[in-house]
């Protein structure tokens, strides 16, 4: 089939070949042979006039104009299913469709207990794959290419539309032996005083700690630093030091046996704000309209 001396035959070829930046990945997600993968990216570099894939080392990377392109074909693919009327509505009940995920360590220990569970129950098919939310993800071209969501805290600057999930106190934790602790309470004092385990997002990143420790001017001493909350009251126990990480996953934490305790924090409320990222052209697929519902639903039980 041609349109305007475009063979269409190749839009899928060339989204695929896009979202894998692999020439390998793309024919097996299409079922087609090497050659035959090969051939179809030597027409379209001839179409475009760009290379599309370059190598890198044993790899492939995206040209700048195949990274523009990429959300415009996958558009292209979605009308061209309704216009053909090629889109299914989807049924959980009896799909097989995986659903990739990227979320902080902090959203996994949150969210995939009751995640899970709503997904056994009506959506026994379907799978999810969830990988972890790196330092790079900010940056990346291809995040919401190669995810179906991310899940991260609000205003840390992630590509793509996003929704709010839920918010989360932030609250200081501490081993019951730490020699500052009296009844249960630390001061401002002390927390200038005491050594801190802290997390961290990448650079430029001001988490609701930063902020708040910044108000009151107190300059933390910090003796450890790690990437992500999920460590952190692993880090604390049976140390002098302290930390501030969201209430949820303190309690989480608190649930088994521990010598850490929940202090109230004496610089007020600090709130972290957790929500999901997307593609805007995921929202006129009916599994991703689904997918996205069932997100926003485990966030209110949660809530």
């Amino acid at each position: 089939m041609a349109l305007g001396g475009t063979d269409l035959n190749l839009l899928l070829p060339l989204k695929v070949l896009l979202e894998e930046a692999n020439v390998t990945r793309a024919g097996q997600r299409l079922e087609l042979s090497q050659p035959a993968m090969s051939a179809a990216l030597a027409r379209l570099r001839r179409r475009f006039d760009d290379e599309l894939l370059v190598r890198a080392g044993r790899n492939y990377e995206l040209t700048p104009f195949a990274r523009d392109l990429i959300p415009e074909v996958q558009h292209a693919v979605r009308l061209m299913g309704i216009a053909l009327n090629l889109e299914d509505e989807f049924d959980p009940a009896t799909s097989d469709r995986v659903f990739r995920m990227t979320m902080s360590d902090y959203a996994i220990a949150v969210v995939h207990e009751p995640l899970v569970r709503l997904m056994e129950a009506e959506a026994p098919g379907v799978r999810l794959t969830v990988g972890h939310l790196g330092p790079d993800s900010r940056t990346s071209d291809r995040i919401l290419v190669d995810n179906d969501a991310l899940i991260a805290p609000l205003g840390f600057g992630f590509p793509g539309c996003s929704r709010p999930l839920w918010r989360d106190r932030m609250v200081v934790i501490a081993d019951r032996t730490n020699r500052r602790l009296r009844d249960g309470r630390l001061t401002l004092e002390d927390l200038a005083a005491l050594p801190h385990a802290v997390a961290s997002f990448g650079p430029g990143i001001l988490t609701p700690v930063d902020r708040a420790f910044g108000e009151h001017g107190i300059q933390r001493h910090i003796a450890l630093q790690v990437f992500g909350f999920l460590p952190l009251p692993f880090i604390v126990e049976g140390t002098q030091m302290v930390s501030v990480i969201p209430e949820r996953l303190a309690r989480l934490h608190l649930r088994g046996e521990t010598t850490l305790v929940l202090v109230e924090p004496p610089f007020g409320e600090a709130i972290l704000a957790e929500g999901y990222w997307y593609a805007e052209d995921r929202l006129s697929d009916p599994a991703h309209r689904w997918f996205f519902t069932q997100l926003e639903r485990v966030a209110a039980a949660i809530a």
